[in-house]
């Protein structure tokens, strides 16, 4: 089953959240399966802190989602899997997206031709 195309709204929210190379190594990296936060962020090479901040912003992208879970010693920790998303994108489908935007286009003036 295809989900439908995303919303303008939503397409500009997943393209910003994957517009940065690091959040694009995440995703790739979850990619090959769910990972917690310490694995991932010693695969990736930055901090916790810093990964956090992106994977928060992957997740309220729909991007990423991620779950609390209990280790067999008892400490909480949070994994993350990538979501089932599909973007393809053409002028089309683009158009189509900014057809929904919640933000309507700024007005322009018309432009005076030259005599």
């Amino acid at each position: 089953m295809t989900s439908p195309p995303p919303t303008g709204d939503r397409l500009v929210e997943m393209l910003a959240a994957l517009a940065n190379p690091l959040r694009l190594r995440i995703v790739a990296t979850l990619a090959g399966g769910r990972d917690y936060v310490s694995h991932l962020a010693r695969e990736i090479g930055i901090s916790r802190p810093l990964l956090h901040m992106h994977l928060q912003r992957l997740e309220a992208a729909g991007v990423i989602t991620g779950t609390l879970e209990l280790s067999e010693d008892g400490k909480a920790m949070k994994f993350y899997e990538v979501t089932d998303f599909d973007l393809r994108l053409t002028a089309s489908s683009v158009a189509e997206a900014a057809a929904t935007l919640s933000t309507p286009a700024p007005h322009r003036e018309p432009v005076p031709e030259e005599t």
